[in-house]
Parts: C-alpha cells; sequence; structure tokens
C-alpha cells in the first residue's frame, strides 16, 4: 500500500495492444556525437510545497549535471489504486514511476515493468539489499523489475497536544487497543476532536487499515499460495476488530465525523490538529511536512498495539519500490536506473551522496530522519544513519517508542496474492461499520470474503 496501495493491474493482453500505440518515454536529440536520452521520473504528490518542489529541483539539477547526457522531467506523481490500472494501461505514467510492495511482482510478472536486471546487478552496492526487500521487486522467474525506495511497519499517529489538552502523557501513547479506544474517547470528550480516526475510503485503504488492525489482533485474510490459496477475511479477529470500530464510533462517539478519509485527506486532517490518532505508514512524516505543513511539536509516533495473548499478533510491513514503464527502450531503461541509483539508493549507500542528500533535503526545510526499516542490511543501516546525524531535523524524541518499540514485534507481510482485491473487498465493510448503526457485520464479512476467493481464485 502507501506508504504506500495498488489496484488490480490491468491485463498484459490489453497493455500490449495499447503499447504499440504508446509514445515513446524517451526522446533523443543529438548534440555533437552525443545523444541526449530524455525520461519523465515521478516527483512529488500534488499539492506539494513550493519548498518541497524547490528541493526535488535542485536534486535533478545535481543530477543532470554529473548525467550530462540525461534529461530528466519531473511529473507530479500519486500511486491511485481507482486510477493506476488506467494509466498504466494507456501508457500516461512517467518512464519512472512508483509501486507499492504488493504489486510489482504480478506486474512484473505480467510484462507490465521493464526488466531491470542486468542494470541493477551492475550496481556496486547490489550484494548489499535486504533479502526480503528486492525481493519484493524479483518476478517468479527472478527478473529484478523494481527498486526499494523505502520500507515500512504501520504505526500509530498521535496529536501531542491533543493528549496533553485531554489530560493524557504525550510520552506514553496506548501499548493496548482497549487503552486505544480508553484514550480516544477521553480526546473527544475534552477537546471536542477525533478521538481516532480511521481510513475508510473505496480506495482500497479501507481494507488496508483493517487488515492492519486485523493482524495486530492474530488474524489473516487469506492462507496459502498462488492460485490455491483460500480468503479468510471472515475469520474472528477481523469481526472482534470491525465491533471495536462500531464501538468506538457509536458508543463511545470518538471517531469524529467523516468516514470517507483516503490517504491524503486523512494526513491533512491530522497535521491540521483535527484526529488525535490514526494509522499509517511509520515514513509517513514526510509528507505531513511537505504537503500538509504540520507542526512538528504536535506530532507523536508509537508501534501499533498488539494483543497480548494471541501468539500470531504482528504489525504489517510494506513498502514503495521504483519501477520503469515497461516500453522504455535500452537507453532509457540504464537512464532510469541511473536516476533511480542517485535519487533513492545512493543516499543510503554513499556517504558523500548521503550528506549532500541531507544537506539539500534540510535546505529545502523537508525531514531527514523519518523512521524507516532497513533496505539495506542492518550494518549498512546504522552506517548510513551515522552519517547523516548532523542533519537529522525530525523530533527523533517524540519519535521514541515508536523507535524503541518497533523492533520488539513481528513483521508480517502484506496478503499475498490478489491483495487489492482482498482490500477492495473489505473497503464497503469499514464503511458500513461506520455509517450504519445496524450493519450486519457478519454478512458483511461473508460477503466481502466470497468477493476476495473469486479474484484470488481469478488471479485478479
Amino acid at each position: 500500500m502507501k506508504s504506500t496501495r495498488m489496484a488490480k493491474t490491468a491485463s498484459a493482453v490489453i497493455l500490449a495492444g495499447v503499447l504499440a500505440a504508446c509514445v515513446s518515454a524517451v526522446s533523443s536529440a543529438a548534440t555533437g556525437s552525443t545523444k541526449v536520452v530524455t525520461i519523465s521520473v515521478a516527483s512529488l504528490i500534488p499539492g506539494s510545497t513550493p519548498a518541497a518542489k524547490a528541493q526535488f529541483d535542485s536534486q535533478v539539477k545535481e543530477f543532470e549535471k554529473v548525467n550530462p547526457s540525461i534529461k530528466v522531467t519531473p511529473v507530479e506523481y500519486q500511486w491511485l489504486g481507482s486510477t493506476f490500472a488506467a494509466k498504466l494501461a494507456a501508457g500516461t505514467l512517467p518512464t519512472v514511476f512508483e509501486v507499492p510492495f504488493t504489486d510489482a511482482r504480478t506486474l512484473g510478472d505480467n510484462g507490465q515493468l521493464a526488466d531491470l536486471t542486468a542494470n541493477v546487478k551492475k550496481l556496486p552496492y547490489f550484494a548489499k539489499y535486504n533479502p526480503a526487500v528486492i525481493a519484493e521487486g524479483t518476478t517468479s522467474k527472478g527478473k529484478i523489475v523494481a527498486l526499494p525506495k523505502g520500507a515500512y511497519a504501520q504505526a500509530l499517529h498521535y496529536n501531542r497536544k491533543l493528549f496533553a489538552a485531554a489530560g493524557l502523557d504525550p510520552n506514553k501513547p496506548p501499548t493496548t487497543w482497549a487503552q486505544l479506544r480508553s484514550y480516544a474517547k477521553q480526546i473527544t470528550d475534552k477537546t471536542g476532536k477525533a478521538g481516532y480516526a480511521e481510513m475508510a475510503k473505496g480506495d482500497n485503504t479501507g481494507g488496508w487499515i483493517l487488515t492492519t488492525l486485523v493482524y495486530s489482533l492474530g488474524g489473516r485474510m487469506e492462507s496459502g499460495t498462488g492460485a490455491k490459496a483460500k480468503a479468510t477475511l471472515d475469520n474472528p479477529q477481523t469481526l472482534a476488530g470491525l465491533n471495536l470500530l462500531k464501538q468506538m464510533r457509536w458508543t463511545d462517539n470518538s471517531m469524529g465525523a467523516n468516514f470517507d478519509y483516503g490517504w491524503s485527506d486523512i494526513n491533512q486532517a491530522f497535521a491540521a490538529g483535527n484526529v488525535g490518532m490514526y494509522i499509517n505508514g511509520s515514513d509517513v512524516y514526510t509528507n505531513l511536512v511537505s504537503a500538509s505543513n504540520i507542526d512538528p511539536s504536535i506530532y507523536g509516533i508509537a508501534p501499533i498495539p498488539l494483543a497480548k495473548n494471541a501468539k500470531n499478533a504482528g504489525v504489517l510491513g510494506g513498502g514503495t519500490l521504483v519501477a520503469v514503464r515497461p516500453d522504455a527502450n535500452a537507453a532509457s531503461r540504464a537512464a532510469a536506473v541511473k536516476w533511480i541509483d542517485f535519487f533513492y539508493e545512493r543516499p543510503l549507500v554513499d556517504k558523500a551522496q548521503a550528506v549532500r542528500n541531507a544537506q539539500t533535503l534540510v535546505a529545502g526545510k523537508q525531514p531527514v530522519g523519518v523512521p524507516a526499516l532497513p533496505v539495506f542490511n542492518k550494518a549498512q543501516y546504522d552506517l548510513a544513519n551515522s552519517w547523516i546525524k548532523p542533519y537529522i531535523n525530525v523530533p527523533q524524541s517524540q519519535m521514541k517508542p515508536f523507535n524503541t518499540g518497533i523492533f520488539k514485534q513481528k513483521l508480517i507481510p502484506e496478503p499475498a496474492v490478489s491483495t487489492q482485491s482482498v482490500y477492495h473487498a473489505l473497503d464497503p465493510v469499514v464503511q458500513a461499520v461506520l455509517t450504519d448503526k445496524n450493519a450486519n457485520i457478519t454478512q458483511l464479512l461473508q460477503d466481502a470474503n466470497s468477493s476476495a476467493q473469486a479474484a484470488i481464485s481469478q488471479g485478479k
């Protein structure tokens, strides 16, 4: 997902027909004996601040300075489950774009992403990749079709100012779901703000966050692998999680009045001080700064509460990968990997680049030191953090609950088969529970399970 979530992919057959009519992603202009290759790259989401845009543009200029034969055209980009498949099929995505962990392997197996294997294996740090992370961008046949931008664990984000106003200790976020429920009600009763808010928009985010809750209670949304996988959306933990939301919504009245939040708008509501707690990826602070103008003093982050007596309880982990359009020719693929290397990977493995990147981010008033999970091995992760220590500008003391607690939690990947279809099937269930006091949760889950199972069986 977002910290990144994906739509059901367009079929390879349909794409093949459309790509024939696509405008090439590369343009070449003779400059003496050198050809200039032009690639378009995903930059920032629409609505990002001028400072964030200036910071990105400065990195483009730096890249072009050291790669004079490559011209980079930034394109505003935000992955949305409702539009991605259509844009991919129509060939309107930039040459280099981002996809969640959940989708790269399926897209690659369908021939919908460029094969970057030969270019990637030439990178001097290839052997240092965290095997579990690089596997997310590798197809079943061993082709590397995407490289990691970053990995994350789901986290509880909370407003320290609202905690204090409600008489709660900002340094002691909830560690159980019962405590979270109590805190949410106290925040609402004392401040009038939503104590806890939940993504529930019909763009797969509702299912994503519900799955996070279910994982924390020890449940799973599917079992098995491949076409033989079995949907298990109607498990006891999903029922318990939905009943918890129902109680918070209808008994406690602690979830506010907006039940149609998507990824961007819940971030904005939180940054504006209208939400006490919500769940999102651990890396979302960057967006809260660059697109939502959050006051850093209000920010707190903690691990997701896990059910203490459930041996399978864990935290959902995910991340974002960077891929290349399948119609990119050899020159554009090579240029794209150079950009991915420079912009996404080098700051994690090269001290000079890491420092330059940190300095550029600081100059652009962007965050340095946002909580994340290692893309490379732990030794490299710790080393990279030591390089940028002088430039870290995030409120680390306010992030301590997460940074000290996350490594004690069991990380669980997102549902591996038909991920977005599973989330999509759950969206209306979450919406119904939050908007209909008499919603029949058992029947809704049975219907959702049938829908998810059909998608799994059809490979959607």
